[in-house]
């Protein structure tokens, strides 16, 4: 328990507190650049004990710094003490509550603050992975109350002078500023209560070194910082803007990368094509701003000259100090992509005449990035766009209602991007009839879509023509191995890429069915339900009865255009009340958990079983959950499923 706290006090003449931001140390918080009498920085376990280990942390170090007359510590009135101690302690307990990780603690005495500022305490709390729930019992001495939440950061807005959020692929810190008052007699440290665990560095004042001069930002960079700093930084954005395919969160990782690495705050515009650009991300190193400056933002969107295809340019820093934050160097970039403008991103970083020629270039490198992952990411929404769309008119756009039947369907296609092979429907034949189908064409994407698009209303067509089940089933495979089935569904291969598909269309010509006809009847004075239906190549639908007992129905027959000739036949039997009907497709019985699919040893009918009495929609449900439960990945293929319940 002695090494509850381990930490290091040290003093320094540039940015601190700092983060290594791939090997370079920049300022975390929104403050601009920083020149710190002093600071201390500790690690604590992620455990109950953390929040109070972090409250004497930061007294002691506070009380350390007046005891070797650090310059401005004399000025550290009770109320800033008491106000650091409570918002560390929030932060810190929210840390571990919602991360359970080690947490990083950083404390600094910062003396550099702009002409007429007082200076000011700054602290950094620093997570892991904040993916997990804090486990095991609080404290004795802390009486549970820390650790039901807290107040979150309600109380840091409320108290601190400016905060902000830093977010990393692997950590997040949140820090805040509060002011140190002019002149003050410096805070009473808080004593150790019995059994506290007091930190063992607290009295090496030796250890606060003296600060260096502040240095004058300048117009070049530190070679080394370019040389390793440039790269990681570039590749971890590569890293996390690589396969992005929402634009929305393209220009929030990018706010994120760039503040406050290499800005205090930066806005990304997007082009609309027709009308003013959108203003899609304002992003601020102190969160308090960013409203503000959103709101000044939308009233002056930046006019780039026509020659600016990708470069870096100057630009003035906006009049409004209140949002943006005091004076200092901002760039507008142009995003380009594929010689197309996708939008504007405007940055400035606090304190500098003008930004260094390495990270101006290393800026123009990061636009390029954005850019390329804007243009991907808006390639996939139209693409997915143009598949709900064609999904939306390959479906029916309802399910017919049938006398004494109630109904249930289920429809999941895997691909955004690809129109699913999975189809079904319920319509009206005339003379009493209603019909219903479930098929799965053969792969997917536009052959497949081409199919389903010619085989629903050729089903609709066949059954008001007065056709039995078995002889749609027939004509309908002999229009599918007609040739011009073959050209629709090559020509659609082609135009997605597919120039290697056989002749005739490949596998996307063969189709599984299962294809239905109902006739509500009335028999001794009962209400029954007459199916007659057939099975091409499909997964066997399952009749579930009243007391719980499950049977499949109707025989197996040879997928739909595979053999021309092919005759197929059909059964006929009466569904009573309280019966249901079960009919999937194979992303239902064929989903794998390892080397085991579902309907391994009549998975779907143990599932089935469990069901008696309930309506269409539950039975649908439960089946739905059972299939998501059985792996923990979710299904590879289209799944979908229609439930007919005889009332």
């Amino acid at each position: 328990m002695t090494e509850l706290l381990r930490s290091r006090t040290v003093g320094t003449s540039s940015s601190t507190p700092s983060a290594s931001a791939g090997g370079v140390a920049l300022p975390v918080g929104g403050f601009g650049p920083v020149r710190t009498s002093a600071s201390a920085r500790a690690s604590l376990p992620g455990s109950p004990l953390a929040a109070s280990a972090a409250r004497r942390f930061v007294r002691a170090a506070l009380a350390e710094w007046i005891a070797l007359d650090v310059p401005a510590a004399n000025r550290i009135t009770d109320r800033v003490a008491d106000e650091a101690v409570l918002l560390v302690s929030e932060l810190v307990t929210n840390a571990v509550v919602h991360a359970g990780t080690a947490v990083e603690v950083c404390c600094a005495l910062d003396v550099s603050s702009h002409e007429g500022e007082a200076p000011s305490l700054i602290v950094e709390v620093t997570d892991h992975h904040p993916t997990r729930v804090l486990r095991g019992d609080p404290p004795p001495d802390e009486g549970g109350a820390e650790y039901a939440g807290g107040h979150g950061l309600r109380l840091v807005a409320e108290i601190a002078e400016a905060w902000g959020t830093t977010y990393r692929r692997a950590s997040k810190t949140v820090w805040f500023q509060v002011s140190v008052s002019a002149a003050a007699e410096p805070p009473v440290p808080e004593e150790p209560a019995a059994g506290d665990l007091a930190p063992q560095w607290a009295s090496r004042g030796t250890e606060i070194v003296a600060p260096a001069p502040r240095r004058t930002p300048a117009r070049r960079a530190d070679p080394e910082w370019t040389r390793h700093g440039a790269l990681s930084f570039l590749a971890e954005a590569s890293d996390l803007l690589a396969g992005q395919f929402d634009e929305e969160m393209v220009t929030s990782l990018a706010g994120q990368l760039l503040v406050p690495r290499l800005a205090d705050w930066c806005a990304i515009w997007l082009d609309t094509g027709s009308g003013p650009p959108r203003l899609a991300r304002v992003w601020h190193a102190s969160e308090s701003r960013m409203e503000g400056l959103r709101q000044v933002l939308e009233k002056e969107p930046p006019l780039l000259p026509a020659t600016a295809r990708g470069g870096a340019l100057d630009w003035p820093w906006p009049a409004d100090p209140a949002a943006y934050g005091p004076g200092g160097a901002a760039l507008a970039c142009r995003l380009i992509a594929g010689g197309r403008a996708l939008g504007t991103l405007l940055l400035g970083r606090a304190g500098l005449v003008r930004m260094p020629d390495e990270v101006v270039g290393l800026i123009e490198d990061f636009t390029r990035r954005v850019a390329l992952a804007l243009a991907s990411a808006r390639r996939y929404t139209r693409q997915a766009t143009i598949s709900r769309v064609l999904q939306r008119g390959l479906l029916p756009s309802g399910i017919a209602r049938i006398p004494g039947v109630e109904s249930a369907v289920v429809y999941e296609p895997t691909g955004d991007i690809s129109a699913g092979g999975d189809f079904y429907d319920v319509f009206p034949a005339g003379d009493g009839r209603w019909c219903f189908v479930l098929g799965d064409v053969c792969g997917n994407g536009p052959e497949a879509a081409v199919v389903t698009g010619l085989v629903r209303p050729w089903l609709r067509l066949l059954a008001r023509e007065g056709y039995g089940v078995g002889e749609v089933l027939d004509r309908l495979n002999q229009l599918l191995g007609e040739e011009a089935v073959g050209e629709a569904v090559e020509a659609a291969g082609g135009a997605d890429g597919g120039a290697g598909l056989p002749p005739g269309g490949g596998s996307a010509r063969f189709l599984s069915v299962l294809y239905g006809e109902l006739v509500p009847l009335r028999q001794g004075g009962e209400a029954v339900v007459r199916c007659t239906l057939a099975s091409a190549g499909h997964p066997l639908p399952l009749l579930l009865q009243p007391d719980g007992t499950v049977r499949t129905v109707a025989v197996p027959q040879i997928l739909l255009g595979v053999v021309d000739e092919a005759a197929y036949e059909s059964e006929t039997f009466d569904l009573a009340p309280g019966e249901t009907l079960l009919c999937v497709t194979d992303g239902v019985t064929e989903h794998r958990s390892g080397s085991r699919q579902f309907d391994d040893e009549d998975g779907l009918a143990a599932v089935l079983g469990g069901c008696a009495g309930m309506s269409a929609r539950e039975v649908a449900e439960r089946v739905r959950r059972a299939v998501d439960e059985f792996a923990v990945e979710p299904p590879d293929d289209d799944l979908a499923m229609l439930v007919l319940r005889a009332l």
